[in-house]
């Protein structure tokens, strides 16, 4: 079964979607498991990974903490400053937008430069640095948005953070000390198990998109094509840009991080005064997130063919 999934990662994924899309009351109740599956997740990736590879990839962190700093700092920074000169801080979807910005990778990054066949290491990376920093890296965007009064955002960045570091170092220990060496057919089993974790993820993290598709469908198409546009626009703007600065093995790594951030975060770490007018972005944000592996895996191996 999970060989099987392997193969149909990207069609897990889709399933995930439109399940989390017909059935509301199923994706709240898978909701309340979140924070588990996430773990699982960041588990099984980290599990997949040898650890020569490991040690190799974290002997030189320079890159990774620049690039940390350019998505999680500069970046929000600059939105903010366009959205004043535009006159449009005060909306929320500019108040969605800073607030992705300043996020870390989603805890599933890795998972999908797997099933696009690409190098999970750079992906991986970013996702433990940027998480663990993100108490710190945070600092300065919540001091320029004026909704955000509420300082618990550090308190639940600091909890994420060492769930990252848990997960992966159990991860790692195990397969130091028990599975060192993996055969082919166990990394596709644990890549076919990646899959499904993702596909029962996104049931949770669509909760709040059923309703809004019934109830209001031109307004889900707008949150829908901006969520489109910031997360596959920042995707190909990294690949383009940023992603020539990094190994070729790691160009799409580094690119889905890029578009693909842990906003949800937010809704645990901020008042509900606060998040309220965002659950229905974060929703939709989940929508092009999960089509990732679908809709950008042309390009990153066309790039990975023609470094």
């Amino acid at each position: 079964m999970l060989n099987f999934a392997a193969r149909h990662g990207k069609r897990c994924l889709f399933i995930g979607l439109v399940i989390g899309l017909s059935f509301p009351a199923l994706a709240q109740q898978v909701k309340v498991y979140l924070p588990a599956l996430v773990a699982g997740l960041l588990f099984l990736a980290s599990f997949r990974m040898s650890p020569a590879a490991l040690l190799n990839g974290l002997r030189n962190t320079r890159p990774t903490l620049r690039l940390v700093a350019i998505y999680q700092v500069a970046a929000p920074l600059v939105a903010v400053g366009l959205v004043t000169l535009m006159g449009v801080q005060g909306t929320t979807a500019a108040f969605a937008l800073i607030l992705m910005l300043s996020a870390p990778s989603v805890t599933g990054s890795p998972n999908f430069a797997i099933l696009m066949g690409q190098e999970p290491d750079g992906a991986w990376r970013l996702l433990v640095v940027g998480t663990a920093l993100f108490p710190v890296t945070v600092f300065p965007v919540l001091w320029l948005l004026p909704e955000i009064e509420d300082t618990t955002v550090v308190t639940s960045a600091l909890r994420l953070a060492a769930m990252v570091l848990l997960a992966s170092g159990t991860a790692f220990a195990l397969r130091k000390g028990v599975f060192s060496n993996l055969e082919d057919r166990h990394v596709q089993a644990l890549d076919g198990a990646g899959a499904i974790l993702l596909a029962v993820v996104v049931i949770g993290l669509m909760s709040a998109v059923g309703p809004l598709l019934l109830d209001d469908p031109l307004r889900f198409l707008a949150w829908l094509g901006f969520a489109c546009c910031v997360n596959f626009g920042l995707q190909l703007l990294a690949w383009s840009t940023i992603g020539r600065t990094v190994s070729h093995a790691e160009r799409a790594g580094v690119s889905i991080v890029a578009g693909n951030r842990n906003i949800a975060l937010f809704l645990v770490a901020l008042p509900p005064a606060t998040t309220d007018a965002l659950l229905e972005f974060i929703g939709c944000y989940q929508i092009p997130m999960y089509l990732t592996p679908v809709f950008m895996a042309a390009i990153y191996n066309r790039a990975h063919r023609h470094p």
